[in-house]
């Protein structure tokens, strides 16, 4: 089940997705991955809840690719 990343019950560790830098927010560029650990604590959040990547990489996911 493919989603937008603005829930955080639908973001896990270990789930392939794409997010947004920090430094990408002006062109919207996104960045593939797998997420590591979950930033936003809260249950949900309008831009996407905020994740480590496995690489280190830390950003708002826009879209979740696979479970």
């Amino acid at each position: 089940m493919a989603g937008n990343g603005k829930n955080r019950s639908d973001v896990k560790p270990g789930l392939t997705v794409d997010i947004v830098l920090k430094q990408d927010q002006r062109t919207g560029k996104l960045t593939r991955g797998v997420v590591k650990d979950l930033l936003t604590n809260s249950a949900t959040h309008p831009h996407g809840i905020k994740v480590r990547l496995q690489d280190g990489q830390v950003g708002r996911v826009k879209e979740i690719l696979s479970e």
